[in-house]
């Protein structure tokens, strides 16, 4: 039976499948941070976090673990 993904899951393990840098959706990296989707996005604006785009949209990005990891280790 087919289970259901959603595309932002399968872009990043696409990417992380072919790329030596994690990415993390903007959804799980605002789950780490104790942050709602769209207050994340909001965040990422404000703090100039790394957008990497994704190519067949343009609203779409993942954000870098790295970075949501040095955030988390400030706190």
């Amino acid at each position: 039976m087919y289970t259901f993904q959603d595309w932002n899951l399968k872009v990043k393990a696409t990417f992380n499948a072919t790329s030596n840098e994690e990415v993390l959706t903007v959804t799980e990296a605002g789950k780490s941070l104790g942050l709602s989707k769209d207050h994340m996005k909001s965040y990422v604006d404000k703090h100039k976090l790394t957008k990497v785009s994704i190519s067949r949209s343009i609203h779409r990005y993942l954000l870098l673990k790295s970075e949501i990891d040095n955030i988390l280790a400030t706190k």
